[in-house]
């Protein structure tokens, strides 16, 4: 399968708001707008992209309706740290706390709108069990 993009679609019980979250706290700018669906992409990347659409929408299938949460979104940056600060200052709720971890990264996660987790993280060297886990492309394309 060729791809020509990718990007998640996340249930929302509030479209606006969920958008205007992502807005302020992690700079991403409105592409399409309908009161049922908002496509947004980082003003930093035009590769990275994220889509909300209402819970109750025709086009999610039945099965899925309704289902909020259940997701972490992993967004990568240069260094978690000032991020922390300032999403915490603005009163967002931490729900694990900035630290390094074996497996190599220093992250934190916050809880967004409709129960979605979002994993601010930075690579980092793994220790040596968790190296021996990856590909070894892995390893040498990070920093």
């Amino acid at each position: 399968m060729q791809m020509t993009s990718y990007y998640p679609v996340l249930l929302s019980a509030d479209v606006p708001t969920a958008a205007a979250f992502y807005q302020q706290h992690f700079g991403f700018r409105p592409l399409f707008t309908a009161d049922w669906y908002v496509h947004l992409q980082s003003t930093q990347d035009a590769n990275v992209n994220l889509a909300l659409v209402a819970q109750d929408h025709p086009t999610v299938p039945e099965v899925a309706r309704g289902r909020l949460g259940g997701v972490i979104l992993n967004i990568e940056v240069p260094s978690p740290d000032d991020h922390y600060h300032r999403l915490a200052a603005a009163g967002l709720t931490i729900a694990l706390p900035l630290r390094d971890e074996d497996f190599g990264q220093r992250h934190f996660i916050v809880e967004g709108p409709d129960r979605v987790l979002i994993d601010v993280i930075q690579p980092i060297p793994p220790s040596a069990d968790y190296a021996a886990l990856y590909a070894p492309e892995v390893l040498s394309a990070r920093p």
